[in-house]
């Protein structure tokens, strides 16, 4: 991703929270800011599930509600699927020809 999508993502991070916690039983998603991290609830207030903002093997952050792995080690945060649905979409399949390279 470029510059410019770097940019917008952090406009939208000081303007919807630097990270994300999500119920690993209903969905429910919410962002929250750093500084006010104590305020963010151990249980769901839709359903009364675990609120996870960590994740559980490195401590670390997430910063996408969509996330379904560790951006930092790789470790499961939840099921990769919430009602029957994928979270994430699939990787899109490489064009034919497209190497990535100047076309000649």
């Amino acid at each position: 991703m470029g510059k410019a999508s770097d940019w917008l993502r952090e406009e939208r991070r000081k303007v919807l929270g630097h990270w994300a916690a999500v119920c690993v039983d209903c969905g429910h998603a919410q962002r929250w800011f750093e500084e006010f991290e104590s305020e963010v609830p151990d249980a769901c207030p839709a359903c009364g599930g675990k609120l996870l903002r960590r994740c559980p093997a490195c401590n670390e952050a997430f910063s996408s509600m969509f996330a379904v792995e560790c951006e930092v080690c790789a470790a499961p945060l939840r099921a990769p699927t919430q009602f029957g649905m994928a979270i994430r979409k699939p990787p899109r399949p490489a064009k034919p020809g497209a190497s990535g390279g100047p076309a000649v």
